[in-house]
């Protein structure tokens, strides 16, 4: 059975898709078949690892909407072990949707992936940068979920929005649900502030923050603007090794 982890966090620019395309690719080159679920409209993660949004006659909405089988909708990326499910912009009209079912809604994602789980080692799903029916869904649908938090200030006011969210889908849809890991992005040692964040976050979650932090690395955004993972695009920069280490650690974690 494969292991559901959502890559959540409601602030934007956190490094979210960045965590959930490289860390797709990493657990890829250790040898896992991974699937990557675009759950934001904007269809960053697809665009990310190479598909043409703009150009896609199906995408995540018509899983939903159970329209079309998913299998169809699956796509193979540069590398060999990771598929990608893609997003488009209609994704943006499924709130409005999924508002209508009520809690039904939120066990829509569970429902249409369902089949295909036992396929994959590892499901990521990229979650939009709201708290909204989407997010809510995903974590619903996921057994873990991991934070990217930001070395930088008002970090900890969004971690204590997202870890209310999570209480609130563990006691009314998702009581198994469980925190992988915060992770620390975008982090600079050489500044005195995403020292002091880093600090903070290991003393409030010590058992629940990764070991590995993710470093400020340029060759992570060229990998975006590729379409290729960074484990392909540049294997030995900081970013690649750092996100590799991090893949390490979720296997150190062990499978639902």
């Amino acid at each position: 059975m494969g292991k559901i982890i959502a890559i959540a966090n409601q602030k934007g620019g956190v490094g979210k898709t960045t965590t959930s395309i490289s860390l797709a690719g990493a657990l890829s080159s250790l040898g896992k078949k991974v699937l990557l679920i675009d759950f934001d409209p904007q269809g960053n993660a697809s665009r990310g690892v190479g598909v043409d949004v703009a150009s896609l006659k199906h995408s995540i909405v018509d899983v939903l909407l159970q329209s079309t089988p998913i299998e169809k909708i699956i796509r193979y990326t540069a590398m060999k072990s990771m598929s990608i499910l893609p997003s488009s912009l209609q994704l943006a009209n499924m709130e409005g949707h999924l508002s209508n079912l009520g809690e039904d809604a939120f066990y829509q994602l569970k429902t249409v992936i369902e089949p295909i789980v036992k396929k994959y080692d590892y499901i990521l799903i990229d979650c939009p940068p709201s708290l909204g029916y989407l997010s809510m869904t995903a974590l619903t649908t996921c057994d873990s979920v991991i934070i990217p938090v930001q070395c930088e200030y008002f970090a900890m006011e969004a971690v204590a929005q997202v870890l209310a969210t999570i209480n609130h889908v563990q006691k009314e849809m998702n009581p198994s649900l469980k925190i992988e890991g915060f992770l620390l992005t975008m982090y600079d040692s050489r500044t005195r502030l995403g020292t002091e964040v880093s600090t903070e976050i290991r003393g409030l979650f010590k058992e629940n923050t990764f070991y590995t932090q993710i470093p400020r690395n340029i060759s992570l955004a060229e990998a975006s603007a590729r379409g290729i993972p960074v484990s392909l695009y540049r294997p030995t920069s900081s970013g690649a090794e750092a996100y590799l280490q991090l893949a390490k650690e979720v296997l150190d974690h062990g499978h639902a």
